[in-house]
């Protein structure tokens, strides 16, 4: 697919989306590396419009430069840390006080310690919807309790049960519970699939995650 078609089939799937309002997005396509610009009302939109752009083959890279420009005066800060407060609490995903909130003009950082990413992947989750949000950093550290001797089979086990994946081009390394990835998939959802496998398997605390996307 050239350029000109991958940019014209995102600018169209964009403009269906009808939880954003891509009036004012930008796409510029090079190479197969995606850059997006302009603003959108909300921290949720932003992240819709970067979803969007993964699900299609031939996409290698993405810039995202899109601008959060909220539609109203805003929330103050510690509204919004309250709001992010009970969001978290009222989440059975997220274990109970440890995750630290900090908003500052509108950007919220969450901190802390939890067993699994899927813990802090839901406390993500959680926050980044709330209205007055402007952005999120995720500081939320993994520190694994589960010591796995042989967690670099399991993990290439895992990868040779998902069948989004050839796992024969992927290679992994492990060492003190930190994953690297090296390889090479044809498409976005391809390497969401294989970070999935990889946070699954128990005694992951962290993925380098240096694999290519192309044919």
């Amino acid at each position: 697919m050239s350029d000109l078609q991958l940019r014209q089939n995102i600018l169209d799937e964009l403009e269906w989306e009808p939880s954003i309002d891509a009036a004012d997005i930008g796409v510029a396509v090079e190479n197969g590396v995606i850059t997006l610009t302009g603003h959108v009302g909300s921290y949720a939109e932003k992240l819709m419009a970067e979803g969007i752009v993964k699900r299609f083959r031939g996409v290698k890279a993405i810039a995202q430069e899109i601008e959060v420009r909220l539609t109203y005066a805003g929330d103050a800060d510690d509204e919004i840390a309250r709001r992010a407060l009970n969001v978290l609490s009222w989440d059975v995903s997220v274990p109970k006080d440890a995750i630290q909130v900090k908003v500052e003009k509108g950007w919220l950082t969450l901190s802390g310690e939890v067993d699994w990413n899927f813990q802090r992947s839901a406390a993500v989750d959680d926050v980044r919807k709330l209205s007055g949000v402007m952005g999120v950093s995720n500081l939320i550290h993994i520190k694994s309790r589960v010591q796995v001797p042989d967690l670099k089979k399991r993990i290439e086990d895992a990868l040779k049960r998902c069948a989004e994946l050839e796992a024969k081009t992927i290679r992994v390394s492990v060492k003190d519970g930190e994953v690297t990835l090296e390889g090479r998939v044809r498409a976005w959802s391809e390497r969401d699939a294989l970070e999935s496998a990889v946070w699954g398997a128990p005694g992951v605390k962290a993925v380098k995650d240096r694999v290519t996307i192309g044919s």
